[in-house]
């Protein structure tokens, strides 16, 4: 199964919830439509079985990190390996992803576009050009903006917003278009919207 590239608006509405984080305007045309399109999105949520719930909470998940499921199901396996609470892992697992933690510093506006970043080599990691979004972060791991990038339009208006909502695990120097990493997320630092008990319910039947 390839990575969603579709529609952004509908496929959130889908799942009810912003999962792209794809800016104002997506979010705004969210916001007017907070219901599954089609004829019977407006009752589509109440009807749903508890599967389906499931479902819905895993495709969420893999849609909000842009993951194949083949991925999305490696991390599952390795946070059920790792002592604590099996869907609680899974988010910090996926919160560690060198593309979210760019996203998730502010250096991006949205996950793909972070994604394409990484991908692009746009990024210096521990001082190295990496072009591979998946990347797990560890505790003193840096990342940086390329010099050669840094005066680009993209990232003079990041160095002008200088927002300052980024993740306490996370020390972002927006001047310098750098993080580091300072400490690892807890379950409080995930995001909040996935209900990661119901993804363990679905991968356990």
């Amino acid at each position: 199964m390839s990575t969603y590239r579709g529609p952004i608006v509908r496929k959130a509405r889908r799942y009810g919830a912003m999962i792209f984080s794809n800016g104002k305007s997506k979010q705004n045309a969210f916001n007017k439509r907070k219901y599954a399109p089609g004829q019977h999105g407006r009752s589509s949520f109440r009807s749903m079985s508890e599967y389906a719930k499931q479902l819905q909470e895993k495709q969420k998940a893999r849609f909000m990190f842009g993951l194949t499921e083949k991925k999305f199901r490696k991390y599952y396996n390795k946070a059920e390996k790792t002592a604590g609470i099996t869907g609680q892992e899974l988010l910090k697992l996926l919160e560690r992803r060198l593309d979210n933690v760019i996203f998730r510093a502010g250096l991006a506006e949205t996950r793909r576009q972070a994604r394409q970043m990484s991908s692009h080599g746009h990024m210096l990691f521990n001082g190295r050009r990496v072009d591979v979004p998946s990347i797990e972060v560890k505790v003193g791991d840096t990342i940086q903006v390329r010099e050669k990038l840094t005066k680009s339009k993209l990232f003079e208006e990041v160095k002008a917003t200088k927002k300052a909502n980024h993740p306490k695990w996370l020390e972002v120097d927006y001047g310098k278009l750098t993080i580091k990493v300072i400490a690892l997320p807890d379950k409080d630092d995930v995001e909040v919207m996935i209900n990661s008990q119901a993804i363990v319910e679905f991968y356990s039947k």
